[in-house]
Parts: C-alpha cells; sequence; structure tokens
C-alpha cells in the first residue's frame, strides 16, 4: 500500500519503510528519498541494500549505493556508505502494514463486487467467507452483530457488492474486509449512489442525533415546501384545521420530480429561511418539506446531496415527509425530525388542542415529575459517562479481539469435540469386551462355588452319619457325649444318615463293661 512523502507525492512501499515514515522496527533507520528537496540524503534502494548489507563487505567500485540513487558525490571526497537494512520482527513489519492500511482513506470506506466463495459460521457466529473473481480473491468478515442486521447471507456462488473496511488481523498476518452490508450484484446504480453518500455524508456527521433540534411546542408560523399542484398541501392544511387552527402557513412551491426538482427545492427552502413576517419581523418557527408516494426514481430530488445539505443547513427546525412509510430518502435524515408521510408530518408540527388540555391537568402532578427528575438525572450522568469511555475505546483493536476470541472459542469447541469422542470410543470398546468379562467371573465364581461345596460336604458332620455314625441328643436338644449325661428311662433321640430315632435308655453301661 503506498503512502505519501512530506511533498504530497505517493511513495511505493518499500520506500516508505526507508523513509522512515513507519519507524516501529530494530536498528538504524534507512536515509529518506532523495525527492529534490535540500538537505536529504538518497534513499538505497532494495536490491542496492541487499549487496551492501555488511559494511565489511562493500560492493564492487564502494560507490554502487550513490550511483543506484542517481546521486553524484564532490570531487575529492568519499561518498557516503548506506547504512544495512533494518531488520524489523515479524509483529513489527505486520503493525507498519497495519497502520499503513488504517491510514488510507480509500480503504476505510470500500465498496467490492465478486463471487462468494466459501462461507463458514464460527461458533461465536462471525461470518468467514471469500469474494472471487477471475484474477484475485479476497477473504472478508462479518461480525455477528453486522450479521444480524443483514437482511440475507452470503451463500457460495451468489454474486455480491460488500461494503465494509481493509485491515490487517495482526496473529493470522493476513490482510481481509471487515464487511458492515452486503446487497446483491445489479442492485442498481441509483441504490449504490444512494448508499455512497449516505456514507460520506454520515461521516462527516450530517446525520448524528446530537445536531437535531426539537420543534416548538407553539408554533405561530410553519412554511411548507411543497408543489402547489399535489393532493400533499391540502392534507396538510386538514391537519392543521383539525389539530391547531391558530397556526399560519406561509407556502413556498417547488418542483418536487423531474429535471431542475433538486434546484427548485433548495430555492424553495430559501425563500422560507429569508421571509419575515411584516408587522412582528419573525421569521417561520418550522419547515415542512413534503411531497407524495412514488419510486426510487420519483423520489430521487430529495436524494441530491445539495438537497440534502440544504435541509441540514436550514435555520429553522425542519419536518421532512416523503412518500409512504416504505419509502427513505436521504433529507430525511438530515431532518430535524423524520416523518413517515406528509399527513404526520403536518401532526408532528403543531399541537393538538386535546393534547394540550391534557398538558393543563398534567400540571397538577409536578411533584410526581420532580421526583421523576431527580431519578433520571443520574441516569443521564451515567449516559454521558457511558459515551464518553466509549469515545476511548479503540474500535479497531476491539475488533481484532473479538476475532481472536472466536477463533479461541472455534478451538475449544473442536478440542471438546474430540474429547467426547475420544471418550466414545473407549466407552464402545469397554461395552465390547463386558460380556466376555462377566461370563469369564460367573464361571471363575462357578468353580470356587463347587470347590467349596465340596470341602464344605467332606467337613459336613452328616457325611459322618453316612458312615454309620449316629447323634444323640436329650430332651433339652443337648447332644449326648458320655454314658453319664443320661440314666434309666431317659428319652433320648438319635439322628442317623437317613431319618430319626425316639429311643428311652433300658441300662447304662460304662466303655469298660
Amino acid at each position: 500500500m503506498p503512502d505519501r512523502d512530506d511533498s504530497g507525492a505517493w511513495l511505493p512501499f518499500d520506500e516508505f519503510l526507508a523513509s522512515g515514515a513507519a519507524d516501529q522496527g530494530r536498528g538504524p533507520a534507512r536515509p529518506p528519498a532523495s525527492r529534490g528537496q535540500p538537505g536529504r540524503e538518497p534513499s538505497v534502494p532494495r536490491d542496492a541494500a541487499s549487496r551492501d548489507a555488511s559494511p565489511r563487505d562493500p560492493a564492487p567500485g564502494g560507490d554502487a549505493a550513490p550511483r543506484a540513487a542517481g546521486v553524484t558525490t564532490p570531487a575529492g571526497r568519499e561518498p557516503a556508505r548506506a547504512p544495512g537494512p533494518r531488520i524489523l520482527l515479524v509483529g513489527e513489519l505486520t503493525r507498519v502494514i497495519r497502520d499503513v492500511m488504517r491510514e488510507a482513506p480509500r480503504l476505510r470506506d470500500l465498496w467490492v463486487e465478486g463471487e462468494v466463495g466459501q462461507v463458514s459460521i464460527s461458533s461465536a457466529g462471525h461470518c468467514y467467507f471469500t469474494l472471487k473473481d477471475d484474477k484475485a480473491q479476497l477473504r472478508c468478515m462479518i461480525f455477528r452483530d453486522d450479521r444480524l442486521s443483514i437482511p440475507f447471507e452470503p451463500r457460495t456462488g451468489l454474486r455480491l457488492v460488500a461494503h465494509g473496511r481493509l485491515d490487517v488481523f495482526e496473529p493470522q498476518g493476513v490482510y481481509q474486509l471487515y464487511v458492515d452490508a452486503i446487497q446483491p450484484a445489479g442492485f442498481g446504480d441509483l441504490a449504490l449512489r444512494f448508499e455512497a453518500l449516505k456514507a460520506k455524508l454520515t461521516a462527516e456527521g450530517l446525520f448524528d442525533a446530537g445536531r437535531k433540534r426539537p420543534l416548538p411546542a407553539w408554533p405561530h408560523t410553519i412554511g411548507v415546501a411543497t408543489s402547489l399542484t399535489g393532493a400533499v398541501l391540502q392534507d396538510i392544511r386538514q391537519v392543521f384545521a383539525r389539530r391547531w387552527p391558530l397556526v399560519r402557513v406561509v407556502v413556498s412551491s417547488c418542483q418536487v420530480q423531474g429535471q431542475g426538482a433538486p434546484e427548485s427545492v433548495v430555492a424553495a427552502l430559501r425563500r422560507l429561511a429569508r421571509w419575515t413576517d411584516p408587522q412582528t419581523g419573525r421569521g417561520t418557527d418550522v419547515v415542512i418539506l413534503a411531497r407524495g408516494g412514488g419510486s426510487l426514481e420519483d423520489l430521487w430530488a430529495f436524494n441530491e446531496e445539495i438537497v440534502v445539505r440544504a435541509v441540514a443547513a436550514h435555520p429553522c427546525p425542519i419536518v421532512v415527509g416523503v412518500g409512504h412509510e416504505t419509502d427513505v430518502t436521504l433529507a430525511e435524515f438530515a431532518a430535524d425530525v423524520r416523518a413517515a408521510t406528509p399527513s404526520v408530518a403536518a401532526e408532528l408540527a403543531v399541537p393538538a388542542r386535546a393534547e394540550q388540555q391534557a398538558r393543563l391537568r398534567v400540571l397538577v402532578g409536578r411533584l410526581d415529575d420532580a421526583g421523576r427528575r431527580a431519578v433520571a438525572g443520574p441516569r443521564t450522568t451515567l449516559d454521558a459517562e457511558r459515551r464518553a469511555l466509549d469515545a476511548f475505546r479503540p474500535a479497531a483493536y476491539l475488533a481484532a479481539e473479538r476475532e481472536r476470541v472466536g477463533l479461541l472459542l472455534d478451538r475449544a469447541t473442536r478440542a471438546i469435540d474430540g474429547r467426547l469422542i475420544a471418550e466414545r470410543s473407549r466407552l464402545t470398546r469397554l461395552d465390547d469386551r463386558l460380556p466376555l468379562l462377566v461370563e469369564g467371573r460367573l464361571a471363575r465364581a462357578r468353580t470356587e462355588l463347587r470347590t467349596g461345596a465340596a470341602g464344605l460336604g467332606a467337613l459336613s458332620p452328616y457325611a459322618t452319619l453316612g458312615r454309620g455314625y449316629a447323634i444323640v441328643r436329650d430332651d433339652a436338644g443337648r447332644v449326648v457325649r458320655s454314658v453319664t449325661a443320661a440314666v434309666a428311662g431317659d428319652a433320648l433321640h438319635v439322628t442317623l444318615h437317613e431319618g430319626a430315632l425316639d429311643v428311652r435308655v433300658e441300662a447304662v453301661r460304662d466303655s469298660a463293661s
């Protein structure tokens, strides 16, 4: 991107770096390029600078740099050696390019036409796409807030016209168009002229809300600039008669359509600005500029720059009501009050009798109004402080940070998705192995159960009974282990391997007998 030197001429980008205008690198800066101005050192072209990179290795002849620059040295004096090349970090060079692009007015307000290439939407809601033709392509980006206000989305293969500013996204070192408005290609010359003039006048502050003037509450004289042959003037008069018949109306006729209409409208506004009441010396309190509905071509006189500037420069508050509700003209943006139709403009310019009666009743509640004003005061102060803080917010840096956050959010989303996929895969593998593991555990448990049952069977007293032994218990259920525990006549219970016997002791003998 070229820049200008002190004389106003455009410099190539390499000479711009050499001139020291973008002094953000390391090491000594090159001397500025010679443009026929006294007291300046000649610059060294890029190829000569690369040959003279080391002061210990001069170019053949020792005067390559002066010859390359077209400069002769006085006889008997050794020409000054050009310094070595400036060494810039990648980030420093990127910032130099960024600053040059941001300082170029043509790159801050661009209309670019092309075919939409690949389109992607980030997790943060930002839209990324490319505009291309048969020779080049341009990366574009729409922030989420701007994307929501645009009536349609870019689609691959669609040919459109994009409006925005060119800037550098430093983390990736790429330039791209930050788009704030798009429209299909072939939208129409008048529409493009409308948008271009709107952007120009907006940048001048002609449409700022801060310059809007309030309408007087009780106007004595209202000027009307419109055609005498249409129905608009009659509609306005009927509204005045119904709402505020005390008002005086001064009509300045003008042509509202066709060739010469812009000049006629401007002349009508100037006549109303000069008019004064011969008795009181007062001028008009409010001016209404009105016209009926029509196509964009029919209403184009109210989009001409001379008309818009005449509306903005009018000495008294002005209400513009052109066309129907859906019609929009630049003159309405410049007016102090925009009305949807001429009749609405007349209603906005004068008070209503019923409203004035209601106003008298409202005065009774001034105590309540004072309380509301007490709350509104701090709120107004807070809004003013917020606007002051917004003035110190660098929009370009904020935009870059918003894009960086969007990229980080994309990376985090992809990382989480990858982790979820890996966990799902691991659970699937475990699910496949689970039946085999359960079957193995059950088989081992069955084997251990059989082994334990066999061991318990070997130790069970019932196994002993199977070999011919018996268990003897008395009536209390105690095991009789000795003859001393029973006497003749005692009833005993004998448990065998199969069944039990109830017996009575006939006699007691010890083991010796």
